[in-house]
């Protein structure tokens, strides 16, 4: 289970503010198949939210438990029904969208400065 420190959970309150619940816990409660669902989407994005539809407040408690143990994951917000879930991305997963092209995998840092139309009137 990972812990976090005051200013770590400002930061990730912060980035989770905009966010959508991207799993729902119904009635039926925190079935493998969900725990799943969570444990994939927080390899993708490692910060989600969950809507738990349960009403009472110490299943949503007990469910908060499993899925740090289990998924060793930490709780970064519960506020209601809605829960902030925040695991660090694993080392091996590669993010191609801010590194470069996604084709081919190359950044155009050793290219120099784009040319624009007014550059080359100029010349």
């Amino acid at each position: 289970m990972i812990t976090l420190n005051a200013a770590q959970r400002r930061e990730l309150k912060a980035r989770a503010h905009p966010l959508h619940p991207v799993v729902m816990i119904s009635d039926a409660g925190l079935t493998p198949s969900v725990l799943h669902e969570i444990d994939v989407n927080l390899k993708s994005h490692e910060l989600i939210k969950i809507r738990v539809f349960g009403d009472d407040r110490a299943t949503r408690a007990a469910m908060i438990d499993d899925i740090s143990t289990k998924l060793d994951a930490a709780l970064v917000q519960h506020i209601g029904k809605i829960l902030v879930i925040y695991r660090p991305r694993p080392e091996d997963v590669q993010e191609t969208g801010k590194s470069g092209n996604k084709k081919t995998g190359r950044s155009r840092v050793n290219k120099g400065p784009r040319r624009t139309k007014r550059s080359f009137q100029m010349e």
